[in-house]
């Protein structure tokens, strides 16, 4: 074998080596990673507008006219039913906002009087009322009576929210991948909040109620005695169809 070959030959392998060696340095600088982000809005609606248990307020309005003090027999039941949840479920005071210096005044002070004594016979106690007095910017309409209390409730939302075209977009990076917009499930998650009785069930379970004794008595003697435990309901074949024509 010649020099010049060995020359070309030993050219060739330090080349290969070069290559190598740069492909080697490449590989270690790719970053690897199992987790990828493929949008900043999670898909899931139930993580898009999650269901929060907060410190909210709960309020109803009374009307009053101007030429009569007191309440309709509808406006007694409706606070007395407030004071009633109130007694479960209120975290502070009412808060009643009566207007002054309008032309209902007089007889908003008069229905004041019969909600502080319907209140008192639900059993709010006295300091569970403070009265605030407001004075509305027109007072040519008949301000009403606000009854407010904070209490622990479910809430979720805001919705109709659209940080995004719907259709096809530039600025739509999510309509060719199929994905959810950004309002879906929200009105769904601000219903199934507002039907929530107790916040509290979304975190654990209730506990179980006592047993009704009688009932279950009444069934152990049944089967101590041998005879069926089910239950006869006489007025049941009332409820049956007529079998004339047949």
């Amino acid at each position: 074998m010649t020099a010049q070959k060995l020359l070309d030959r030993s050219r060739s392998v330090r080349f290969a080596s070069l290559l190598l060696g740069l492909a080697a340095a490449l590989s270690a600088c790719t970053h690897t990673d199992d987790h990828v982000v493929t949008a900043s809005i999670p898909e899931d609606y139930r993580l898009r507008h999650p269901i929060a248990v907060e410190e909210a307020n709960e309020s109803m309005v009374v009307f009053v006219g101007r030429g009569r003090g007191g309440l309709t027999a509808s406006q007694r039941a409706e606070v007395m039913g407030l004071g009633q949840t109130w007694m479960r479920e209120g975290t502070g005071a009412i808060s009643a906002d009566v207007p002054v210096k309008t032309p209902n005044a007089r007889a908003a002070a008069d229905s004041l009087h019969e909600i502080q004594s319907l209140l008192a016979a639900v059993g709010v106690p006295p300091h569970g009322l403070v009265v605030h007095n407001y004075h509305p910017d027109d007072a040519k309409f008949m301000p009403p009576i606000r009854l407010t209390y904070p209490r622990v409730k479910a809430v979720a939302g805001p919705c109709g929210l659209w940080p995004e075209d719907i259709g096809p977009s530039i600025k739509n990076k999510g309509y060719y991948d199929n994905r959810s917009y950004y309002n879906f499930g929200c009105a769904y998650q601000r219903n199934m909040a507002a039907m929530i009785d107790d916040p509290a069930d979304l975190e654990q379970p209730r506990s179980e109620t006592p047993p009704y004794t009688l009932r279950r008595s009444e069934a152990f003697e049944k089967y101590r005695k041998g005879t069926p435990t089910t239950t006869t309901y006489p007025e049941a074949d009332k409820a049956k169809l007529s079998t004339t024509g047949q």
